[in-house]
């Protein structure tokens, strides 16, 4: 006959495991909606970089962190962290303001490749990791593609 100590480790697992389920969850949308650069005390810029984030749920999203990279053609180019935001009504939308510094050798490896790769396009790729909580499973969020460098052509 098992114990009481394991019949409560074994229903609190169980219980545990519950609490990241959510059925009908749709994982939010987040884009970055502005990147600008900000004054440093440093060689290189910090950015202020907005996220917009949309909540397709019928829960208000609570977030207590985002952690977040931009690559450039498979560099890393900034990296940030923020724990100061909104809470994003359910059904609704917010921006999540972030500072972030610039990697100056992802940097210097992305000029690198630029030069010896003449192409009129870079790839990007921006991922972030939004932390609900501790009784929740973070949400992971991956967006991909292309930017132009050609001169945009004129009407």
């Amino acid at each position: 006959m098992p114990s009481r100590s394991a019949i409560v480790l074994v229903a609190l697992t169980v219980l545990s495991g519950c609490v990241g389920m959510r059925p009908g969850f749709e994982t939010p949308t987040v884009t970055v909606k502005s990147v600008r650069a900000l004054p440093s005390q440093g060689a290189l810029p910090d950015f202020e970089i907005v996220l917009h984030v949309l909540n397709p749920n019928n829960e208000s999203l609570k977030l207590s962190g985002v952690s977040y990279t931009v690559s450039l053609a498979g560099h890393d180019v900034v990296k940030g962290v923020g724990n100061d935001l909104p809470v994003v009504e359910g059904y609704g939308e917010a921006d999540l303001t972030l500072t972030a510094s610039a990697n100056l050798f992802a940097g210097i490896g992305l000029l690198r490749d630029m030069m010896s790769n003449a192409s009129n396009t870079i790839d990007y790729e921006f991922e972030a990791k939004l932390d609900p909580g501790p009784l929740s499973p973070s949400i992971r969020v991956k967006d991909a593609g292309e930017i132009s460098l050609a001169p945009a052509a004129a009407n």
